[in-house]
């Protein structure tokens, strides 16, 4: 039987592998700003388009994590974030299997995995509570 006490620990859940997924790419975008070469494919030198790409990942990661720490544990704000977070991690897995990385496509996968796993079983306990609610 679900519990208006499991549906509070799947949001517990859920906004923990979210802010951990924003801070992850926060520190990514972080390290690609204080050192471009961090992010390149092996071998390649650091560019001022390298440099601005970096700067535009930042401008987009930065705010989405602070939004998010910002907001944990609110249900109404830990679906569209987590989602949205999830779906860069998995757009990042697709930038990583272009560059023949695999680092950077399992990392980002498995996050979007969990990101998205954390976010089905946040729905499916609110679903059942409100389903138990109504009788």
């Amino acid at each position: 039987m679900i519990s208006v006490r499991s549906e509070k620990t799947a949001l517990r859940v859920a906004s923990l592998v979210t802010a951990l997924n924003v801070v992850v790419a926060c520190g990514f975008s972080a390290a690609g700003v204080l050192s471009p070469s961090a992010i390149l494919p092996p071998g390649a030198l650091p560019t001022t388009a390298s440099e601005v790409f970096a700067m535009y990942a930042a401008a987009r990661t930065v705010p989405l994590a602070l939004i998010t720490l910002a907001t944990l544990g609110r249900k109404s704000w830990t679906l569209p974030l987590g989602t949205l977070a999830g779906a860069a991690q998995l757009l990042d897995a697709g930038v990583g299997l272009f560059q023949h990385d695999v680092g950077k496509t399992i990392g980002p996968l498995l996050i979007a995995v969990l990101q998205f796993l954390a976010l089905f079983n946040l729905i499916r306990s609110a679903n059942k509570v409100s389903d138990l609610l109504r009788g």
